[in-house]
C-alpha cells in the first residue's frame, strides 16, 4: 500500500512539474488536475470550478439541509459552492480531502486571470449542468428543484478547493455578487495566509456577508505539522488574519477542525481560547475532521472524532471562553456552534 502511494505521488509531482512553464504564462489547471477535477467538479474557465454538495442534493429532495442553513439561514438548495482558484493553495494540510499534492502554485498574475464576470457566468452555467439530473429523482421537490435550476444562486460559498484569496480579483468578484439582488449570502472561507488580501476586501468595500478563517492548530509547532504552509512565516500570517477579524465589520467565523489524537489534547484548550478570544469572532464552529478523499492517505480513520467527542471537547473549551456560549449543533456534520455573548 505504501509503495503504491509513493508511486502515485511521484507520478503526480512529475506531471505537475512538466506543466509549470505553461502555468507561469497563464493561470490554468495542471493537466492531471483538470482530468481529475472534471470527474467531480464543473469547471468554469481556466482556474475556477463548482461542485454540487450532498446537502444541496438532499435539500432538493426534502431530506434535510446543511448546518449553514440551520445556523445562519443560507439557502441550501440554491447554493453555489465554488472556488476561483481550484488548484492554488499555500498550505498542504494533512486533513484536506482535496488533492493538495497537486497544488504547487501560490500566485496568480492579475493581468492573466479570468475576469470576475466570466467566472460568475460560467459557474452558473456549469452548476445548471450538474444539477439538472437531480430533477429525475422520484422523490424530488419540484418547486425547490425549479428554483435551484432556474434561479440565480442565492448563496455563494467561496471555498470548495484551493485557496480563494490567491485570486487577485476576489474583491471585484464579491462586489459583483453582492450587487445582484438574487444573492442573499456570500461566504468566504480562507486559511488566513493572505491577510493583505483580506484587508483589501475591507478597503474596497467588498467584504463577504460572512468571513471564515480555518484554524486547526493552537501553536506554531502544530501549525507546521498540520497545515504545512509554504510560507516561512505562515503562523504569523494566520495570527494577523485572526486579529483582522476583530475589526473586519462583517459576520465572522472561526472554523476549528478537530483531529482526534493530534490537535485535541486538553493541554491545548487554553491556547485555542486565547486565539479565539483575541479574534473577537462572532461564531466558532468546532468541527470534526472527516476521513474522506485523499486525507485517507495521510491520516487514519481513528483520527476522525465522533459527534460525542466534538461535544465533549466543546464543553471543555467553553470553560476557557467566558465571552462565548454554545448555541447550536448539527450531529450529522459533527459540529458544535459557539456564539459571542
Amino acid at each position: 500500500m505504501l509503495i503504491q502511494q509513493i508511486i502515485r505521488y511521484y507520478h503526480i509531482i512529475e506531471q505537475i512539474s512538466s506543466c509549470d512553464s505553461i502555468m507561469k504564462d497563464k493561470p490554468i489547471l495542471p493537466p492531471i488536475a483538470k482530468k481529475k477535477f472534471e470527474k467531480i467538479y464543473g469547471l468554469a474557465g481556466n482556474h475556477s470550478g463548482i461542485q454540487i454538495c450532498s446537502w444541496t442534493k438532499r435539500a432538493i429532495r426534502d431530506k434535510g439541509v446543511c448546518y449553514k442553513q440551520i445556523f445562519y439561514g443560507a439557502e441550501c438548495h440554491r447554493c453555489a459552492q465554488m472556488s476561483p482558484a481550484l488548484a492554488w493553495c499555500q498550505e498542504n494540510c494533512i486533513f484536506c480531502w482535496r488533492p493538495m499534492e497537486w497544488m504547487k502554485q501560490i500566485k496568480m498574475d492579475p493581468k492573466q486571470v479570468d475576469e470576475p464576470e466570466e467566472i460568475i457566468q460560467k459557474t452558473v452555467e456549469a452548476r445548471k449542468k450538474l444539477i439538472v439530473g437531480i430533477g429525475g429523482a422520484h422523490d424530488v421537490n419540484k418547486k425547490l428543484f425549479q428554483e435551484s435550476l432556474n434561479k440565480f444562486p442565492s448563496h455563494w460559498a467561496i471555498s470548495l478547493s484551493g485557496e480563494p484569496t490567491i485570486y487577485p480579483k476576489l474583491a471585484e468578484m464579491i462586489k459583483q455578487l453582492k450587487s445582484n439582488p438574487e444573492v442573499k449570502t456570500v461566504y468566504l472561507v480562507t486559511n488566513g495566509q493572505e491577510p493583505k488580501r483580506l484587508k483589501e476586501l475591507k478597503k474596497k468595500k467588498s467584504l463577504p456577508t460572512q468571513l471564515y478563517i480555518s484554524v486547526s492548530a493552537p501553536n506554531e509547532i502544530l501549525f507546521k505539522k498540520i497545515n504545512k504552509s509554504l510560507y516561512e512565516d505562515g503562523w504569523k500570517k494566520l495570527l494577523e488574519s485572526l486579529e483582522f477579524l476583530s475589526k473586519v465589520g462583517c459576520s465572522t467565523v472561526i472554523r476549528f477542525t478537530v483531529i482526534k489524537g493530534l490537535n485535541d489534547k486538553d493541554e491545548y484548550l487554553e491556547e485555542y481560547a486565547k486565539l479565539f478570544e483575541k479574534s473577537k469572532t462572532r461564531f466558532i464552529e468546532v468541527k470534526s475532521y472527516m476521513f474522506i478523499g485523499l486525507s485517507r492517505d495521510r491520516l487514519k480513520i481513528e483520527n476522525m472524532p465522533y459527534y460525542k467527542d466534538i461535544v465533549e471537547y466543546s464543553k471543555k473549551l467553553a470553560k476557557h471562553l467566558p465571552n462565548y456560549k454554545i448555541v447550536d449543533a448539527h450531529p450529522p456534520s459533527r459540529i458544535v456552534l459557539f456564539k459571542r455573548k
